[in-house]
């Protein structure tokens, strides 16, 4: 490799391993603005290009004052896993070796780590050993792919192949989804030809559980082939769907269930929040995010099917130029849409591989502690409302009241902002049950008892500063 690629690189390692001891301490909360970072990185583009070396300099100068906290520590806006080192390095060399791993004939390396990853997850997660996995982009390329098995099965049982002959004329099929459920699922069903709007909407409880008599009541009614989406781990209060009831409810109706788990169904490799999730077993697919509780960078999630010929039915692309690898061999481009796609195996791999079971579980089991201890905290404080109860790693928190008024909205915008200002730790808000909230969400591997100290400190700081209060709050 000539010298000047070779500068390049151990320029990049060295600017990564600076940010990777950095992180702890760096703001949370991006310190450029947009401005900024657009002068930062313009110009007009070079005739004879830049030595590579100076390029990566000029690349990290640029970003980092552009780069938010979600590698670190105190990033509690969204559920953002922190990019875990193996991962990261695991990364590095999924890029290096430059491989298209869509096609076993490709890469058979990723292949080959794909298939025993996919064996690992299903283990970890307490899923049938028989369901096949498709390695995604993340939470709304699985639910396309999933659905897009859900729709190719429940029409072939009408006589119907949509793969060959569209929806044009096609059997309608009845969508029943809680009304909580994250929007990413309404994108796939847009993408699939549901549309939004068409979908029956069941109604939910204070927590955003789907209300299981609700749901039995409306497919009742239909005589439709029947698709049911519940929700294990709500994206504001980790709430768990009643899956056991729900599962009962599709299947006799000879419906297709399908559970967007993208947080909550890792709680299945934590043997003491793994009782959540129960029921999601009976399922017929899953969805899941990598970047998530398994800390892989980004992009990764994980399409999981229990009938693997209508996953590959609705997947596989043919063409006389693409090898064909036979069924004793997986091939990736069978399982998700890409025909050019990173080697997403390697990854997932390796953090399987570092944490083993043991480690995940005692991940996901601190991370829900360290949500009770500030749930509880904040609560503690007069005029701080956590709306929900915290079972998994989520929470909602309200500054002012807990009912519906504009005095506590601006409340708890005038907090949010507080936070954005001060800039050590990051969190952010969405409207729920008509409230404005602050959402809190415990999930990066760095995250110790220490930063949820010094957050609830923070929060608390700045909710007194809103209410004129300016006292040291207790510990």
């Amino acid at each position: 490799m000539s010298d000047q690629y070779s500068s390049a690189l151990d320029t990049a390692y060295r600017r990564a391993i600076r940010f990777h001891k950095a992180r702890k301490g760096l703001p949370a909360q991006a310190s450029a603005t947009f401005d900024q970072l657009l002068e930062a990185f313009g110009g007009p583009m070079t005739d004879a290009g830049i030595a590579p070396a100076t390029v990566i300099e000029r690349l990290a100068d640029a970003a980092e004052p552009g780069l938010t906290g979600t590698a670190g520590p105190r990033f509690f806006a969204w559920v953002m896993g922190a990019s875990h080192p193996v991962g990261v390095a695991a990364d590095w060399l999924t890029s290096m070796w430059g491989q298209n791993g869509a096609g076993y004939h490709s890469c058979p390396a990723n292949a080959a780590a794909e298939t025993v990853a996919s064996r690992w997850l299903l283990e970890l997660l307490q899923l049938p050993p028989e369901c096949s996995v498709g390695f995604t982009t993340g939470g709304t390329m699985s639910h396309f792919v999933c659905l897009a098995a859900a729709r190719g099965e429940l029409l072939r049982r009408q006589g119907w192949d949509v793969e060959a002959d569209g929806l044009f004329g096609a059997p309608e099929i009845t969508v029943c989804v809680g009304a909580d459920a994250h929007v990413s699922v309404f994108s796939a069903l847009r993408y699939l030809g549901f549309g939004q709007r068409r979908v029956v909407a069941i109604p939910t409880d204070g927590e955003g559980r789907m209300n299981a008599n609700e749901l039995g009541r409306a497919i009742a009614r239909v005589k439709a082939p029947l698709l049911v989406i519940a929700q294990a781990g709500q994206i504001n209060t980790g709430a768990f769907d009643p899956l056991d009831t729900i599962a009962e409810s599709t299947h006799e109706r000879q419906g297709w269930l399908h559970v967007d788990g993208a947080l909550g169904l890792w709680a299945r490799a934590c043997p003491s929040r793994a009782h959540l999730a129960e029921g999601a077993e009976r399922a017929d697919s899953w969805t899941t995010d990598g970047h998530k509780w398994l800390q892989s960078p980004y992009d990764c999630g994980y399409a999981i099917v229990r009938d693997a010929r209508a996953h590959r039915r609705a997947m596989t692309v043919k063409a006389s130029y693409l090898p064909v690898s036979g069924n004793e061999i997986r091939d990736p481009k069978e399982w998700v849409p890409e025909l050019s796609r990173r080697a997403r195996g390697f990854a997932s791999w390796a953090l399987l591989c570092a944490f083993g079971k043991d480690g995940i579980s005692a991940m996901v089991e601190r991370h829900c502690q360290l949500a009770e201890r500030m749930s509880s905290a904040l609560a503690s404080e007069p005029g701080i409302c956590v709306l929900n109860k915290v079972e998994l790693n989520q929470f909602l928190v309200r500054f002012g009241s807990a009912e519906v008024s504009e005095q506590s909205d601006q409340a708890t915008r005038d907090v949010i902002a507080q936070l954005e200002t001060e800039g050590s730790y990051f969190f952010s808000g969405a409207e729920w049950r008509g409230m404005w909230v602050m959402r809190v969400s415990v999930i990066s591997w760095a995250t110790t008892q220490s930063d949820v100290d010094q957050a609830i400190n923070v929060v608390v700081e700045a909710w007194r500063r809103v209410t004129g209060e300016t006292k040291n709050p207790a510990t």
